[in-house]
């Protein structure tokens, strides 16, 4: 290890970037995150890779219909309610 470090070009910020994408804070109902997770798990991928194309599968198959809160809750429930199935 050395005794000093030279930062001078350093950058701050993420490691590495999410080109295409964009980090935002949302909040979901506890059983649909876990749901998601439990999904994420089985499949081998990351939790929020799942909830994305959730997202892109509902909006290519309504590209007519905008989402919205009332909209995305009764896409959930539809999803979940499959799965006890």
């Amino acid at each position: 290890m050395e005794d000093e470090y030279d930062f001078s070009n350093g950058k701050r910020g993420a490691i590495f970037s999410s080109k295409g994408k964009t980090r935002i804070t949302i909040y979901l109902d506890d059983t649909v995150l876990e749901e998601f997770r439990s999904r994420a798990e089985v499949a081998g991928t990351g939790y929020q890779t799942l909830i994305n194309e959730a997202f892109r599968e509902y909006l290519n198959q309504n590209s007519e219909k905008p989402v919205t809160e009332s909209v995305l809750r009764r896409i959930l429930q539809e999803e979940f309610s499959q799965m006890g199935r």
